[in-house]
């Protein structure tokens, strides 16, 4: 007998989610039977202190498992059994497994970072990088950063709180590695000293256009990655291929933190390169291409 599995993603907003797309149709490829829903909290009436109380009624009408995205990744923490070692630094859970009774919480953005950045790359130097904001993705991108061997990472947030949050938590995970906060004052040299750049705030997505830092701090020696991904081609990302900078899409983490949730969800091995060409193919890159 096929197996089948139940699936779902919890979050605001998530109307136009290209996930569903991309865990049916890796499971179509892989022959799975695979349902994935959206639960929407806006078309729900619910808010995000509601999250866990939706996780719990996902696990007791048989889900098999939920991805949770904004604003949700923090607050279903009091649904959980069992936190993975990552998302407890991380203090956010993308990821939400149910097996033998147990609810267990993970994250797969840091990992879907890392993979995007292992791929869509050749051979960066990761050793001083720049990171500009410090939500939810902004930690998780922190971490694989720290975890590929990055020695300074400098994280900037125009709430310095923030980012120095992020740096007192992953900081002592890293002593080999500086991790400090800088302020706008610090941010024109910490990026003229840079290998590389990563965007993780909204700027530059669809409805928030621009780029997050000035054209003219960009220089051609670093790679620069964003988590952006609509659209895919973003101003920064334009603007760096233009300076002659290795570029990184965000299309790149989201397609590695879908495969790396299928396979935690399955225990069937995606093919991300298959996944990427039809995420490419859903946000319509790979028919403008063709023209």
């Amino acid at each position: 007998m096929t197996a089948s599995y139940l699936v779902g993603l919890i979050g605001s907003g998530i109307q136009t989610s290209l996930t569903p797309a991309l865990h049916e149709g890796e499971a179509d490829a892989l022959g799975l039977r695979y349902l994935y829903r959206l639960i929407d909290i806006d078309r729900l009436g619910k808010t995000a202190t509601d999250a866990a109380e939706l996780v719990r009624a996902a696990r007791d009408v048989g889900y098999d498992a939920l991805n949770i995205t904004h604003p949700c990744k923090q607050t279903v923490f009091d649904a959980l059994d069992e936190l993975s070692p990552d998302a407890e630094l991380l203090g956010a859970v993308n990821t939400v497994l149910f097996r033998d009774g147990r609810t267990i919480g993970l994250n797969t953005d840091h990992s879907g970072f890392a993979s995007g950045l292992r791929d869509g790359l050749t051979a960066p130097v990761v050793d001083r990088v720049v990171l500009l904001g410090s939500g939810g993705a902004g930690s998780a991108i922190a971490y694989a950063l720290l975890n590929a061997g990055t020695t300074r990472l400098s994280v900037y947030d125009p709430v310095i709180e923030r980012a120095d949050a992020v740096c007192r938590a992953l900081g002592p995970a890293f002593p080999g590695a500086q991790v400090v906060a800088i302020t706008p004052d610090e941010l024109a040299a910490a990026i003229a000293a840079a290998d590389g750049l990563v965007n993780a705030t909204p700027i530059g997505m669809t409805g928030h256009p621009g780029m997050p830092i000035p054209a003219t701090l960009l220089h051609s020696r670093l790679w620069v990655a964003d988590a952006v991904y609509r659209p895919l081609r973003t101003e920064l990302i334009e603007t760096a291929d233009a300076l002659g900078c290795a570029v990184l899409d965000g299309g790149r983490m989201a397609v590695g933190q879908a495969a790396d949730a299928f396979r935690l969800i399955t225990g069937a091995e995606p093919d991300p390169v298959r996944m990427r060409a039809h995420f490419l193919q859903l946000t319509g890159a790979l028919s403008a291409a063709s023209r």
